[in-house]
């Protein structure tokens, strides 16, 4: 019996997925449980355009993120915070300060946790920072530090 499953099965599919499996397994584990349904060819027609509303909003997502990517490439973020005699920070520069830097030069919001440096910035001077967007784009931030 062909079915659709609905949520992940270990050792069976992930949701969406079509498999063939006993009968008696369907009838009694599957179906009860609201694990899977029946592959009737509605159910297959349903599937197949979730799929395709799925891809579409991936690749919307895609776009957005390859254009917030641009915006943050193309203007430097300048993060202002105090220092002491040539042009050490006192501690260092945190992601959380690049993030709020970029709110409020730029409007865009941007997750700390997504913001990722090669190293403490500890001087005065210009960083590049990577900044993960989506999975597939990556954003090399320009970081100006500067006293107040």
């Amino acid at each position: 019996m062909k079915v659709v499953l609905l949520q992940d099965v270990k050792a069976l599919g992930k949701k969406g997925d079509v498999v063939e499996v006993k009968e008696g397994y369907a009838k009694n584990m599957l179906l009860p449980k609201k694990l899977g349904i029946e592959a009737t060819p509605k159910a297959l027609n349903d599937l197949k355009l979730q799929k395709a509303n799925a891809d579409k909003k991936a690749a919307e997502a895609l776009a957005a993120a390859k254009e917030l990517a641009a915006k943050l490439e193309s203007v430097p973020v300048k993060v202002a915070v105090k220092m002491g005699a040539g042009g050490k920070v006192f501690g260092s520069v945190s992601t959380k300060e690049i993030a709020e830097a970029i709110q409020k030069e730029m409007g865009l919001e941007v997750d700390k946790k997504k913001i990722s440096a090669d190293g403490a910035i500890k001087d005065a001077g210009t960083y590049t920072v990577n900044v993960k967007l989506h999975p597939e784009v990556t954003a090399k931030v320009k970081v100006l530090v500067a006293a107040l």
